[in-house]
């Protein structure tokens, strides 16, 4: 269509004086909407007793849209290198909001299938499309920083939910009052769902990506080649899934991310029941549990940028092994003590969910590292199908666990117990598997120098750093 030829990838190269620091704001327009999906636990329980459902089944619309966001990502990612972000960053507004549209129709028409087609199947391919598109982006743009790049770039999904809580929580308010049931969660649904479309199109419209040829000044290309763990050469993403680094790799990330996303998914719940009387009166009130999500949405967004900007000085390997390992520790802690004091239940749980954003913060830089920018793109979206996994896992393990020991609303610190048991475990997984991680054999790598098919096709253009 002509009215949409803006989207092209000829049209998306940087002009002369464009400066990089624009691209992070465009990739946070988009980052920040679909992290919206970090907030599901806001409204749970409206939808639970909506659809007279469980937990495990509301659940699975997290799960499905998680699970869609890996395959999408895997599916379409050699797409993504091929036609450019803009493009990519617009389907992505369009799946992201039409999905928010159709699983409203679900929520009054109480059909529950239709909220797993809307927010699950189609709002998990905007998710998918727009996390990995402003990524291989910034990676491009910031060669001689990628950890802080790729912080910057995923930093904006992890925020999501601080934004997106206290939102909700106010419109759920507006639309029904302190007993908000599925029809304010309608109505809550409809108007994110126009919000975030004009949002993620003002991200749309600024993007770029930079001309062949271009680096930013005094970057020397070779000075990558000292640092261990990371090469100059290029795999594609065909040949990056035939080799024992990419598994391994995905089994890190499936790992760190199955430990975090049950806990995250279940916050609101988690602290009230952790500090529920003998009564069985919780002493955290319904408010504090949201700005409760609210805190971990900012750690959540925090080490996704601190952590990921960290692994430029420290490595990408020793900071997944303080990742697993440190994760660990804090994980039992809060399994033996975290109800001794909210305080400490509050640092462990930040703790822990800083270390899950800087997990995915930190593994695209991983990426490159170990095979290159060439298609970094696509073999991040393959790799996110650990994502997909664990969106499956983590809250399942959860959501079984709490199933099995009592009812919503009764649950107490002891129930948690098994669940978090078996996150250390699953950490203890992936720290064993990251220990193993090498550089890539040569035979993997391209063998003639490789055009980067997200550069576009103009000469090269002068550009602010």
């Amino acid at each position: 269509m002509p009215a949409l030829t803006f989207l092209d990838r000829e049209h998306t190269i940087a002009p002369l004086g464009y400066s990089r620091w624009l691209i992070p704001p465009a990739a946070l327009a988009i980052h920040l909407c679909i992290g919206q999906a970090y907030a599901t636990s806001v409204y749970k329980d409206a939808l639970v007793k909506h659809f007279d459902s469980s937990l495990t089944a509301i659940g699975l619309i997290f799960s499905i849209a998680i699970v869609m966001l890996g395959l999408s990502a895997a599916i379409f990612g050699t797409w993504v290198d091929r036609v450019g972000p803009r493009k990519t960053m617009f389907a992505s507004a369009c799946c992201w909001s039409s999905g928010f549209l159709v699983a409203a129709a679900g929520i009054a028409t109480e059909q529950l299938w239709l909220v797993y087609l809307g927010y699950g199947f189609i709002g998990g391919i905007g998710l998918g499309l727009g996390y990995i598109s402003p990524v291989s982006t910034l990676i491009k743009w910031f060669p001689d920083r990628p950890g802080l790049a790729t912080g910057m770039a995923i930093m904006g999904f992890g925020g999501g939910a601080m934004v997106a809580a206290p939102l909700s929580r106010e419109l759920l308010a507006r639309f029904g009052g302190a007993a908000a049931g599925g029809d304010a969660v309608m109505k809550l649904f409809i108007t994110l769902g126009i919000a975030y479309f004009i949002v993620m199109m003002l991200g749309v419209f600024t993007v770029r990506v930079p001309a062949p040829g271009w680096k930013p000044d005094g970057f020397d290309p070779k000075s990558i080649a000292a640092k261990p763990m990371v090469t100059t050469a290029n795999v594609s993403a065909a040949n990056a899934i035939k080799t024992p680094q990419f598994w391994l790799l995905w089994v890190v990330l499936l790992c760190n991310v199955t430990a975090g996303i049950g806990i995250l998914e279940q916050a609101a719940d988690m602290i009230q029941d952790f500090f529920r009387n003998g009564d069985g009166v919780s002493t955290v009130s319904v408010s504090v549990a949201a700005g409760f999500v609210g805190l971990l949405s900012v750690a959540n967004m925090a080490g996704r940028f601190v952590w990921s900007s960290t692994s430029d000085y420290l490595g990408r390997k020793p900071t997944y092994m303080m990742y697993l390992g440190v994760g660990m520790a804090a994980y039992l802690t809060l399994a033996l003590i975290g109800s001794n004091a909210t305080a400490l239940f509050v640092i462990l749980c930040v703790i822990i969910i800083s270390f899950y954003g800087g997990g995915f913060a930190t593994v695209p830089a991983y990426l490159r590292d170990l095979f290159g920018t060439f298609q970094v793109g696509a073999i991040h979206g393959r790799l996110l199908t650990a994502w997909s996994t664990a969106g499956v896992l983590g809250p399942l393990i959860v959501n079984r666990v709490l199933d099995a020991q009592g009812e919503p609303g009764h649950l107490m610190a002891r129930d948690y117990r098994p669940a978090l048991f078996i996150m250390v475990g699953v950490l203890a997984v992936g720290f064993c598997a990251n220990l193993l991680v090498r550089p890539v054999a040569a035979r993997w790598h391209e063998k003639q120098p490789v055009t980067d098919a997200a550069d576009g096709a103009a000469p090269p253009a002068a550009v602010r750093t």
